[in-house]
């Protein structure tokens, strides 16, 4: 069953979900005029960020086409993006 996300801006690497997301539900982001099939690799609760890329640990964390935080592990695609593996852009890791 397809599910429903947000993607704000076209440099954004995290999209929004506007419904519940349950562990390998598939869903569609557009992105540079191309639609991308991801699957949700655990439940997403609404309104939380998903990965839409492999996000290495360091790496900012960009939503509405600005760094809102920085990796402190490794964020495979179609996880869950939140307090647990995203710090402050200022913290050191």
């Amino acid at each position: 069953m397809t599910k429903k996300v947000i993607l704000v801006d076209e440099k954004d690497n995290v999209c929004t979900s506007v419904s519940e997301i349950k562990k390998n539900d598939q869903f569609k982001i557009v992105k540079n005029n191309t639609e991308v099939w991801a699957k949700a690799i655990e439940d997403v609760s609404f309104g939380h960020k998903i990965a839409i890329n492999n996000i290495l640990k360091g790496d900012s964390i960009i939503k509405y086409g600005q760094i809102i935080g920085r990796a402190k592990k490794d964020i495979n695609k179609g996880e869950w993006v939140h307090i647990h593996n995203v710090c402050d852009t200022y913290k050191s890791i």
